[in-house]
């Protein structure tokens, strides 16, 4: 089945060479639907460079002319991602790109496909919502703010945080799977899928992927961004039999603190329902700005 469009309009996949031109219809986005922009290029690259993300046929671009003004991508059949730039909104490309997303995840025999979108994305929620979409999971991205002190949180003796060494690249990426793989509705993620997005992100310094070791043992770990300014904690995870000594929140300070030497003026993170984490993070002084909410539907 093909997609149609609005007359005057044209449908192509993507390349790895519209990075930019999606991170721009993105951030575009984003000023109307969160208040402020988040998205960096360097997070467009990395997870397109994932083996198991194919930008030819898990991709779709929408263009006036030569402008980009809509886009669309379903990752292993599962996360699907849309945005239609608010000057071309109301013209029905969102439906047609909703529609996209659910016949590429049947393509790849997926039974449930979802969308993070925004609650003040009033008109996004709707659209989900007529087209049998129902909420999953509640989302937040919480912020410690510039200027707010930053938790003291000492470790257990025996334990110790720092950047993670060369060699122990499969043990960080263990603690933080295994950590993850709890949630419920949660794909499995493949180390090479995650070492692109962490260790191949463009930018990428070793200080940025903090560990906690215990001994020989790494049994927490932290991936840290620096983005413009601002600090944004990616990934926060702690083995399940060492939980309950105060790690996760040791590795949140010491995170902030190293963000602040370089800089940052305030850290960020996002969670959702499943992780029960939210009251780790108000604990250690941040605080609610966005909340959004994943709805899904079978394609």
């Amino acid at each position: 089945m093909t997609t149609t469009m609005p007359a005057g309009l044209a449908i192509r996949p993507l390349t790895t060479a519209d990075a930019a031109a999606v991170t721009a219809l993105m951030a575009d986005c984003e000023r109307v639907d969160l208040g402020e922009v988040v998205i960096e290029e360097a997070d467009l690259v990395g997870d397109w460079q994932r083996p198991s993300f194919d930008i030819g046929a898990d991709t779709l671009a929408v263009l006036d002319g030569d402008r980009l003004v809509g886009y669309a991508e379903v990752y292993q059949g599962r996360r699907a991602e849309a945005y239609v730039h608010p000057d071309h909104r109301g013209r029905g490309i969102g439906t047609a790109l909703l529609g996209w997303t659910r016949r590429r995840a049947r393509e790849v025999g997926s039974d449930l496909v979802g969308q993070t979108v925004p609650e003040r994305a009033v008109d996004a929620v709707n659209l989900l919502r007529h087209h049998g979409y129902t909420p999953l999971w509640t989302s937040w991205v919480l912020e410690l703010p510039a200027g707010a002190a930053i938790p003291v949180a000492p470790l257990p003796a025996g334990y110790a945080i720092r950047p993670y060494r060369p060699g122990e690249e499969r043990a960080a990426y263990r603690t933080i799977e295994d950590a993850f793989a709890e949630w419920p509705d949660r794909t499995p993620t493949r180390y090479e899928d995650w070492a692109a997005g962490v260790l191949d992100r463009p930018g990428f310094r070793p200080e940025q992927l903090l560990v906690v070791g215990h001994g020989d043992e790494i049994v927490g770990a932290c991936h840290l961004l620096d983005t413009d300014g601002d600090a944004w904690v990616n990934q926060l995870a702690v083995r399940a039999d060492q939980r309950g000594r105060g790690l996760a929140r040791a590795l949140l300070a010491e995170a902030f603190g190293a963000a602040r030497s370089r800089g940052a003026r305030r850290a960020q993170l996002s969670t959702d329902s499943r992780t029960g984490a939210l009251d780790l993070y108000r604990h250690v002084g941040m605080h609610v700005t966005t909340t959004l909410t994943h709805l899904a539907a079978h394609p």
